[in-house]
């Protein structure tokens, strides 16, 4: 059983490497065989109905199961060891039915060319470095579920988290989820069904972090406070403008 979790973890991380890579020729609609203005283009009502209802799958499949109630519940179910795997595993099947259904709106909106081209396409490639680089900063295995499955191989307990800030998480709060945000909107060429997709995915992206703060506030408490009221949660806050640490008022408790 130790080794198939371990298997199950692997093949769940690959098929969500092979979507991360696949989201990125998507977006940007280079390489991949099917990106977001392509395909046939149907009425605009239907069109923005089945992609909006595409959006909110991943969004309520990503948000549910990444709440501590829901996996409180789930983990009667599954094992332990793998619901992180699991977890990964719905998520990049969630995207795959949208790369294939989604329904293009090719329509444009701006074009750019030449310099400004370029440097918007630099942009876009910024975004997803820094999505990449932000999952490493705070483990990439633990995050993707392989550090729990070969935890549980070596029959070994998973140290309890402790917060802390590397690099850009020392300037704003949630880099990760701003790499998205540039990735989405650096489009030298922005069609009407980018830029659906882009607005729609940074209100959730929004809606996101306010869920997954309220967490961390349970997690880490005071700690966490501080850290929201000194650091700006994807703009980085102007020196003399941060707030003052807020005062402990208790021991922080350790994430599970």
């Amino acid at each position: 059983m130790r080794l198939l979790a371990v298997v199950y973890g692997v093949i769940a991380y690959v098929i969500f490497f092979v979507t991360f890579l696949y989201a990125i020729g998507f977006v940007g609609g280079i390489v991949v065989p099917k990106g977001i203005d392509s395909g046939a283009v149907g009425p605009l009502a239907a069109t923005l109905a089945i992609d909006a209802i595409l959006l909110g799958v991943f969004a309520v499949q990503h948000s549910v199961m990444a709440r501590p109630a829901f996996k409180a519940w789930w983990t009667k179910f599954v094992p332990p060891p793998i619901e992180r795997s699991t977890y990964v595993l719905f998520a990049s099947l969630a995207l795959i039915l949208l790369f294939w259904q989604w329904r293009p709106l090719p329509k444009l909106v701006w074009g750019l060319q030449g310099q400004a081209a370029m440097a918007v396409w630099a942009l876009f490639w910024v975004g997803w470095a820094t999505v990449l680089l932000s999952t490493f900063l705070i483990n990439h295995f633990d995050l993707f579920g392989l550090r729990q499955v070969w935890a549980y191989r070596r029959n070994r307990e998973i140290p309890p988290s402790e917060f802390h800030t590397p690099l850009f998480y020392r300037v704003v709060r949630h880099p990760l989820y701003l790499g998205f945000i540039i990735a989405f909107w650096a489009a030298p060429t922005m069609s009407q069904g980018r830029l659906f997709f882009a607005l729609a995915t940074t209100a959730y992206i929004l809606i996101a972090i306010q869920l997954e703060e309220h967490d961390l506030l349970n997690v880490f408490g005071d700690t966490y406070r501080d850290y929201k009221a000194r650091v700006g949660m994807l703009i980085p806050l102007p020196f003399g403008r941060r707030a003052k640490p807020a005062e402990p008022s208790g021991p922080v408790p350790k994430a599970h």
